[in-house]
């Protein structure tokens, strides 16, 4: 498990937000934010614990310029 400041990559930001969703969405497996741990509970749990042991540092910058 990582702790500590997360590599940025605009790429993976983009990706995730947009493109992924609209994939699954079109598949017909429609989800809605936040039941992750429906679809897969393990991948919930680890994606759970490596949001809160690392930070982002676009969120860090934008508390400080805010």
């Amino acid at each position: 498990m990582k702790f500590g400041m997360r590599k940025p990559s605009l790429t993976k930001r983009i990706a995730a937000r947009t493109l992924k969703r609209q994939i699954v969405h079109r598949a017909g497996v429609k989800m809605p934010r936040g039941y992750g741990w429906v679809r897969n509970p393990k991948k919930y749990v680890y994606n759970k614990l490596y949001n809160r042991t690392t930070f982002d540092i676009f969120k860090l910058l934008k508390k400080l310029f805010k």
